[in-house]
């Protein structure tokens, strides 16, 4: 089975309700906290592509992630993970497996890939038209000009909204000639249900919500 790369080298949807002013919030969100030795990145994840959202937050709750590393790292590019083969002593399968499914692509053009934006890794073009993303694993971009080459190609389902400075420090590990790190970033990932009022405060991050 071909890894999952970037071509490079009732759903548990929490909408909002648009009115000719502005929209109305939801009352409660999911805060998303990506734990690694290198400290904590705290993600948030859009409303506008609900399939990726309600499968994210249901594989965190369940323990997917956890255990899991971030197998493949390109400095000023991204960070990828969540690849449960990853959790296993055989480095060379890590980008190859997934949970069994994909998740139909949800591409918006508001959604684009400036750094710290969280999207879905996939298989390439040849194998997958239809560009559907994997059921689990992810990238972070990294590239202070964002990725744009990458818009419309593969979905854009979050962003992190603190922990900037920590996609620096895993970007900046020594990898191997398939670009996997010689040690192994390990993550755990958390699914918390907050009151958007508090995750604005807390976060400073009215600004993620006003992306339409």
């Amino acid at each position: 089975m071909k890894p999952f790369i970037l071509a490079v080298c009732a759903l548990l949807s929490l909408t909002f309700v648009s009115t000719d002013t502005a929209p109305v919030l939801p009352k409660e969100d999911y805060v998303i906290t990506i734990h690694t030795k290198f400290g904590d990145m705290i993600v948030l994840l859009h409303e506008q592509t609900p399939l990726h959202k309600a499968n994210f937050i249901k594989l965190a709750q369940s323990g997917l992630y956890d255990g899991t590393t971030f197998h493949r790292v390109i400095k000023n590019f991204m960070i990828q993970g969540g690849d449960p083969n990853s959790k296993d002593s055989i480095p060379n399968n890590d980008g190859q497996g997934g949970p069994g499914y994909t998740i139909p692509a949800e591409f918006r053009n508001e959604l684009k890939h400036d750094k710290g934006a969280v999207a879905a890794a996939r298989m390439g073009d040849e194998v997958n038209p239809t560009k559907a993303s994997s059921g689990s694993q992810f990238y972070i971009v990294n590239d202070k000009n964002g990725a744009h080459s990458l818009d419309g190609a593969y979905t854009v389902f979050g962003h992190v909204i603190q922990g900037m400075t920590v996609i620096d420090k895993i970007s900046a590990v020594t990898t191997d000639m398939i670009d996997r790190p010689l040690e192994n970033v390990v993550l755990q990932v958390s699914a918390v249900k907050m009151k958007t009022s508090k995750i604005i405060k807390t976060y400073d991050c009215a600004w993620f919500y006003a992306i339409r």
